[in-house]
């Protein structure tokens, strides 16, 4: 076993996380759950999630049986619904070609949607004990700082030198706890923003900590100004109750309950009565809400408009009537949360 190994297992025995909910599992339904919830999301926001998507999911079969809008209500407001969208449909190909049991071979594994190489590993390291190297963004960032790998990491060429390091690194024994050890390692010292190198258990022979380079490694994305988008929200409301529509299957907020939108102020209005035959009062402005993607910024301008009369002989879209505390307890995305929670505000 090398020194690197050596070291961060003792570390992680006297050091480490011992107490989330996820660990000490050898089910790797509750394994794969935790996995895929700790993509990009911190563990102290995905640990309630995680308890009450478990109780309500307890496993594969349960998961796969239950509605799409269901899940996505138990996502809500952890972002990146994709892979609430993947958790899904994983579990319905597991129910349906493996008896509902999560397979134990690395290829099945990764031929699942929604996982990658270093989640699959994870699954198989922490469920079956398999010797399987990973590579999350916390351990790109340890590699990175001890090897001094130039490069951002998100490139290929980049990537694939560090699954070397990954992979020689890789104890012969003692595989889940030196995986577990490397995750919080990225996670509680080699930080981002200010790694505690005095407190590495590798920083003796950390490249970055000798030269005094941690702020060099790794290199960040190539910095790419952002698009600026717009969209007009339209919040109907009538007795009390707020108006939401299904958002198509993929795409931005895939599946979620959003608010309709328009293509302008100007046209808010007579979008309505057209497409749903709502006759109704002037809208109202609301404050602009600003919400960052990865890929660009999305600027919305909320109207609320007081349905007098909906039109009988206009076809209804797809579409549900709901207080505001159902709503907020629907699959909606954190844009039309927060604005739910204004409303009291806004009106």
């Amino acid at each position: 076993m090398s020194e690197f190994a050596q070291q961060l297992i003792r570390w992680q025995r006297h050091h480490g996380r011992h107490g989330l909910p996820w660990q000490g599992r050898r089910d790797p339904y509750a394994v794969w759950l935790s996995e895929i919830m700790l993509q990009q999301t911190q563990v102290a926001t995905v640990i309630p999630y995680f308890e009450r998507f478990l109780d309500c999911f307890p496993d594969i079969a349960t998961l796969a049986a239950a509605a799409q809008d269901e899940v996505l209500a138990h996502w809500s407001g952890l972002g990146y619904y994709s892979r609430a969208r993947n958790l899904h449909r994983a579990a319905q190909i597991m129910a349906e070609s493996h008896a509902a049991r999560f397979p134990r071979e690395f290829e099945k594994i990764l031929a699942l949607p929604g996982i990658g190489r270093s989640t699959a590993a994870a699954i198989s390291a922490f469920a079956f004990g398999e010797r399987r190297a990973i590579l999350d963004g916390n351990v790109k960032r340890v590699l990175a700082r001890y090897f001094a790998v130039a490069g951002y990491p998100g490139e290929k060429k980049v990537e694939d030198g560090l699954w070397r390091h990954a992979e020689a690194l890789l104890p012969e024994t003692g595989v889940e706890i030196y995986t577990q050890a490397l995750m919080d390692l990225g996670a509680t010292v080699c930080t981002r923003g200010k790694p505690d190198c005095q407190r590495c258990p590798v920083g003796a022979n950390c490249i970055a900590n000798l030269q005094g380079r941690q702020a060099e490694f790794p290199q960040p994305r190539p910095r790419k100004v952002l698009p600026e988008k717009t969209t007009t929200m339209l919040l109907f409301m009538r007795h009390g109750e707020i108006f939401l529509e299904k958002r198509p299957p993929s795409g931005i907020w895939g599946g979620l309950w959003c608010f309709p939108e328009s293509d302008s102020v100007e046209n808010a209005q007579q979008q309505g009565e057209s497409r749903f035959g709502f006759e109704s009062d002037s809208p109202e402005y609301g404050p602009v809400l600003r919400h960052v993607f990865t890929h660009f910024r999305l600027h919305i301008q909320p109207l609320i408009i007081n349905v007098r009369r909906i039109r009988p002989e206009v076809r209804q879209h797809e579409g549900l009537w709901l207080s505001v505390e159902d709503a907020v307890d629907a699959a909606i995305p954190t844009p039309v949360r927060n604005l739910l929670a204004s409303l009291d505000r806004l009106v």
